[in-house]
Order: structure tokens, then sequence, then C-alpha cells
């Protein structure tokens, strides 16, 4: 396995963009995110619930530091890493932090089975819950469309 963190020169990336760039006004609705990563505390906390009650495959791990899951055979969907949040409890509410990830599942059985985890509250959308880290999950079977 080879991976690294090297920094992003956003000075280099903005100065590639023919005129100045739009002001950000969120995603175009009907976005689809091919995948996410999470801050995590615990990456063994994080392989558990992903792989073994979400279903998500494992397809790589970095020691302690980081795992790539993803359905279907796909390179990943979800990345969960401890790079700054080792042992870390969620962020508060003042910070930068995930109001939610929805995970689109291919049936509602899925759903029963989220439910059934501590915490988790069915919505008209599909199974609200947080992942061990405390990151907010949607898990439905429709798309979400905002």
């Amino acid at each position: 396995e080879r991976m690294t963190t090297l920094p992003l020169d956003t000075g280099d990336l903005l100065a590639s963009i023919d005129g100045a760039p739009a002001a950000f006004d969120g995603l175009a609705t009907g976005t689809v995110m091919g995948h996410v990563h999470f801050c995590v505390s615990d990456v063994d906390d994080a392989v558990g619930f992903y792989r073994d009650t979400l279903g998500l495959d494992l397809v790589a791990a970095f020691r302690e530091q980081a795992a790539f899951l993803s359905a279907g055979g796909y390179h990943h969907h979800v990345g969960a890493n401890t790079w700054q949040s080792r042992g870390a409890a969620f962020a508060p509410s003042d910070r930068a932090r995930l109001t939610r990830a929805t995970f689109v599942v291919p049936d509602a059985s899925v759903l029963d089975d989220a439910e059934a985890l501590p915490g988790a509250r069915r919505g008209g959308d599909g199974v609200e819950l947080e992942d061990p880290a405390g990151n907010p999950l949607l898990v439905t079977t429709q798309p979400q469309r905002s």
C-alpha cells in the first residue's frame, strides 16, 4: 500500500480558472457524490460499522490511520480516517462539520437493519442514525432531491 497526504496547491488550482471563480451557492440539485471521507475517532470502530453493519466491503486499510470501503467493487465510496480526529468527539456545532451524509441502498431490508441500531430513528425519508464517531447519516432507498 502506498498513500500520501500531500497538500493541495490551491493557488495553482485557482490560477487555472479563466476569470474569477463564481460564488459558491451550494451543489446543483440532483448532484450525487461518488464517495465521502469521514473524520472518525477510531478506524476499527468505523470499519465495524460500515462493513459489518451497513454491508460495505473493506477495500484497503492503512494501519490505524484510514480505511476505504465500497459496494459493488468500486474503489471506495467511504473513506474513514483519523488524520485529524483520532480519539476525538464529533465536532461541536460552532465548528465546520458534516451535517448529514445520505446512503442510498438497493432494498428496504437494509432500512429495517439500520432501524434496529441504537439511536436510529425512522422518518419519511429513511432511517437517521450516527456512525460510531457521531457522523450523522440517512439510510434510504430513494435519492434525495434538495
